[in-house]
């Protein structure tokens, strides 16, 4: 719901959170996908959808990603409408983290290029604080997450000017 009807540039890092989003939009026949991420790229191509733009770069053989300077090369290439993107750890002081830098600099240089970043988090990653600073907490827009994570956390974010949507039980498919 949070992602505007008709054509649409859609920037998806890697992770399971970010494969979940794409499996809920996969009605969605009017979205260009933009990713560094060779799964979530294969999964949007079985999905059928016309447009898959998969940056290049060093593929991270752990998570199948496509991160350094020729990945954040395409980024800076392209207009992304809405960046959704995956963190290993969230909070109002820490900002988003994961655990690399360089897919840090990588996933950064999409949300430099997206006009609205939404965060798709599990409660687990609220109040975390990883190795890697991503992006400070100023910079995004909106956070989805499920109904475990910690109210004084996501207050804290919502005092940050993010827009916190908590969703209810399990993504439906």
């Amino acid at each position: 719901a949070l992602i505007p009807q008709g054509r649409h540039a859609i920037g998806l890092t890697g992770g399971t959170t970010t494969a979940e989003v794409l499996r809920a939009l996969h009605h969605r026949d009017d979205l260009t996908i933009i990713t560094n991420s060779i799964s979530i790229g294969l999964e949007a191509a079985e999905q059928g959808r016309a447009r898959v733009l998969i940056a290049g770069g060093v593929l991270r053989p752990s998570s199948l990603e496509l991160v350094g300077s020729l990945a954040e090369s395409t980024m800076k290439l392209v207009n992304v409408g809405t960046a959704v993107v995956g963190v290993d750890g969230v909070s109002a002081t820490g900002g988003l983290t994961t655990h690399d830098e360089i897919e840090a600099r990588t996933n950064y240089a999409m949300i430099e290029r997206a006009d609205r970043v939404i965060v798709a988090v599990d409660s687990t990653k609220i109040g975390q604080t990883t190795l890697a600073k991503m992006a400070d907490i100023s910079e995004i827009h909106a956070l989805v997450t499920d109904a475990g994570a910690p109210e004084d956390e996501l207050q804290r974010i919502r005092d940050a000017g993010v827009d916190v949507h908590v969703v209810e039980g399990p993504p439906s498919r």
